[in-house]
C-alpha cells in the first residue's frame, strides 16, 4: 500500500481553503505511484454551507476519485486542529477499487465482502444504534470506525454526495490493514458497580443498594440532601459497560469465554482477519475501551434513583466519573503507543483517520492543536483527516468524550 496524501488549510471562503488544501496534495502526488481512487474530505461547519460546492471541486480535479467524510465543530490533520474556525482537510490513497465500496442509504454495499467499515451518520437519525448495529453485523470482523457530524449550523455527511440523515461511509476487505483503538477521556470517581434494577433510563438500585445513595457516598456527600450536591451532580458522568465487558480481563488480546460451538465458529472467524482492534484491559482508576460515558441527566429522590442519558438493563456495570484533562492525555499517549507497538517492525503506518468529541480538542487540553500534537509526536508525521464529532462509533458502540484513532499500515520493504 503506498502512502497517503493529505493537505489542510483554513481561510474564511470555503473555495479558497479547498484551493490551499489542494495545492499541497497536488505537490504530494509523483509519491502516490498511482491515480488517487479513495479521499476523505472533512470540513468545518463554518463551511457546512459550501459543502455541495466543494465537493464538486474535489470531483473535478481528481475525477475518478470516491469520497466520505462529514463536517464537525472541528477538524483534524496531522499535528493541527482547525477548532471552532473555518477550516478543511483533505486525505487521498490509491487502494485497489476492489479492496473499498463507498456506500449510504440509497447505496448499499451489495455484495461486496466488507471486513470493516468507517462510517458517518447524523445524530439525529432515529434509531441510530440498531443502524449502527446492523452495519456491524455487515461485516466480517465486526468493527466500525467513524463518529457522529457535529455542526451548530448544517449537519451533513459525505458519501460521493452531500447527505443528511442516516449513515453512510466506506467498508474495505480484508486486504485493507488496520489498527484501531480508543482513548478514553473520562476517569472514575467510584468503584464499578452491577446495576441490580432499572426500568428503561432510570436505575434504582446498584449492587442492591439505592443508586443515589451510591452516586452521594462516591462524591463525598452521603447523607446530604442532593440539592447540596447539585455543583458536582452537575460535573458528574456515568460510565456504562456491557455485562460481558466487565468481567475481569486476563490481557489485551484474551476474550470473554466462548458460550457456543457457534460462537466459537465466529471468534475463529474474526481472529482470521486483519484487523487489529481488541478490547483494552481497564487500567487501575482507568476506563477500558468498552466503556460508554454517558450524561446524567435527572435524579429520582423518591426512588432514590438516578437517571441516564441511555437506556440500561440490570446486569450492566457502572461507574460514576468525571472528565479529566490528565488522564485523557495519558490514556491518549498508550494507545498511541500500543499502534505503534502493534504496527513496528513488520508494518509502516501509511494514513490515519482521527476522530475525537466536540468536548475535547484544544479546549480540553489546554492549547491549541495539543490533542493533535500527542498523535504526531507518537506516530511521526503520518498523513491524517478526521474530524471533532458529536459522538465516536468504534466497533459496535456509540461513545462519548472519547478519540477513536485507526491507522492504515503496509508491509515494511526490506532495508
Amino acid at each position: 500500500m503506498t502512502p497517503f496524501l493529505h493537505g489542510h488549510a483554513t481561510h474564511p471562503d470555503a473555495t479558497m481553503a479547498l484551493a490551499l488544501a489542494a495545492v499541497q496534495v497536488d505537490a504530494q502526488l509523483p509519491a502516490l505511484g498511482a491515480p488517487p481512487t479513495l479521499g476523505w474530505l472533512y470540513l468545518s461547519d463554518r463551511h457546512a454551507a459550501a459543502a455541495e460546492t466543494l465537493l464538486a471541486d474535489v470531483q473535478r480535479r481528481w475525477p475518478g476519485v470516491a469520497w466520505v467524510g462529514a463536517v464537525g465543530v472541528g477538524v483534524c490533520a496531522s499535528g493541527v486542529e482547525y477548532f471552532d474556525e473555518p477550516g478543511l482537510v483533505l486525505m487521498l490513497s490509491a487502494l485497489p477499487r476492489e479492496q473499498f465500496r463507498v456506500f449510504s442509504g440509497a447505496r448499499p454495499l451489495g455484495d461486496f465482502a466488507a471486513h470493516t467499515a468507517q462510517v458517518h451518520a447524523d445524530p439525529a437519525t432515529l434509531d441510530l444504534g440498531e443502524l449502527i448495529g446492523d452495519m456491524s453485523d455487515r461485516t466480517r470482523s465486526g468493527y466500525l470506525f467513524g463518529g457522529l457530524a457535529a455542526s451548530r449550523t448544517r449537519t451533513l455527511h459525505i458519501a460521493d454526495a452531500v447527505l443528511q440523515g442516516g449513515l453512510s461511509g466506506v467498508a474495505f476487505s480484508s486486504q485493507v490493514a488496520i489498527v484501531s483503538r480508543v482513548t478514553q477521556g473520562c476517569q472514575p470517581v467510584g468503584p464499578q458497580r452491577r446495576i441490580t434494577e432499572a426500568q428503561g433510563n432510570v436505575i434504582t438500585a446498584l449492587d442492591g443498594e439505592p443508586a443515589l445513595d451510591c452516586l452521594l457516598r462516591d462524591l463525598g456527600a452521603e447523607g446530604a440532601d442532593p440539592r447540596d450536591a447539585l455543583p458536582r451532580l452537575r460535573q458528574t458522568l456515568v460510565g456504562l459497560s456491557d455485562a460481558q465487558d466487565a468481567l475481569p480481563e486476563r490481557g489485551a488480546r484474551d476474550l470473554a469465554p466462548i458460550p457456543d460451538p457457534q460462537e466459537a465458529m465466529a471468534e475463529q472467524a474474526r481472529a482470521d482477519v486483519q484487523v487489529q482492534a481488541f478490547r483494552s484491559p481497564a487500567r487501575s482508576g482507568s476506563f477500558g475501551s468498552d466503556t460508554r460515558v454517558r450524561h446524567l441527566v435527572g435524579l429520582d429522590p423518591g426512588r432514590r434513583g438516578i437517571a441516564i442519558a441511555d437506556s440500561v438493563e440490570p446486569g450492566q456495570w457502572l461507574a460514576f466519573c468525571s472528565r479529566n484533562t490528565d488522564a485523557a492525555r495519558r490514556d491518549l499517549m498508550r494507545i498511541c503507543a500500543e499502534i505503534r507497538e502493534e504496527v513496528e517492525p513488520a508494518s509502516r503506518i501509511v494514513g490515519a483517520v482521527y476522530v475525537s468529541c466536540s468536548g475535547r480538542g484544544g479546549p480540553h487540553f489546554g492549547a491549541p492543536s495539543a490533542e493533535l500534537a500527542i498523535v504526531r509526536h507518537a506516530l511521526g508525521e503520518v498523513p491524517l483527516a478526521g474530524f471533532f464529532a458529536a459522538g465516536e462509533i468504534a466497533r459496535h458502540h456509540l461513545y462519548g468524550y472519547t478519540g477513536v484513532l485507526t491507522v492504515f499500515t503496509a508491509t515494511s520493504r526490506p532495508s
